[in-house]
């Protein structure tokens, strides 16, 4: 008899625990860091002489196994890439879509800078499924006149066991 009062605190504590870890998984379901961009954070002048444009990327946070009823979650990683090896760009938006076009989150409201041949990456963990099967990226972004534009690619991945699964997609200027 004595035996049962401490297999009950026992599984107490276990499942505190167990509710605690999934807490903790539910808050950091996307990683976005918000530090990240605010140490990029930068002020463009009106009279700056730069060119705008906008960038559409499609990323799988999901796809789609053996039937249109299952679906596999993967870890995408957006990379913001500045090719130009002189100039300086500037990202102004980079709003995460998801398969019904609905707004999921804006990762910065405020333009940040690239330096010359920088890069740096968004990521959207394995278990943030938000974005469906067909989510995707508006990037808006302006660069020095005769700089080339920047380059947004997603790199989907998912390792289960010995398997692994991984595919790229690569932006596309839509202005």
């Amino acid at each position: 008899m004595n035996q049962l009062p401490r297999f009950i605190i026992l599984l107490f504590i276990s499942g505190f625990f167990l509710v605690a870890c999934d807490i903790k998984k539910e808050k950091g379901l996307s990683s976005v860091n918000p530090e990240n961009w605010s140490k990029r954070k930068v002020e463009i002048s009106a009279q700056d002489s730069l060119e705008s444009g906008k960038s559409y990327l499609s990323i799988y946070s999901q796809i789609y196994s053996l039937s249109e009823h299952k679906t596999h979650n993967l870890t995408a990683m957006v990379s913001m890439r500045n090719t130009s090896d002189q100039d300086t760009i500037y990202i102004l938006k980079a709003n995460y879509y998801d398969t019904h076009g609905e707004l999921v989150r804006t990762y910065f409201d405020h333009p940040i800078y690239l330096a010359p041949m920088e890069t740096t990456e968004i990521i959207i963990d394995e278990v943030d499924v938000t974005g469906g099967t067909g989510s995707n990226f508006i990037f808006e972004w302006k660069t020095p006149i005769e700089s080339p534009e920047p380059l947004f690619e997603g790199v989907m991945n998912s390792t289960v066991g010995q398997q692994g699964l991984s595919f790229t997609t690569q932006s596309r200027r839509i202005k």
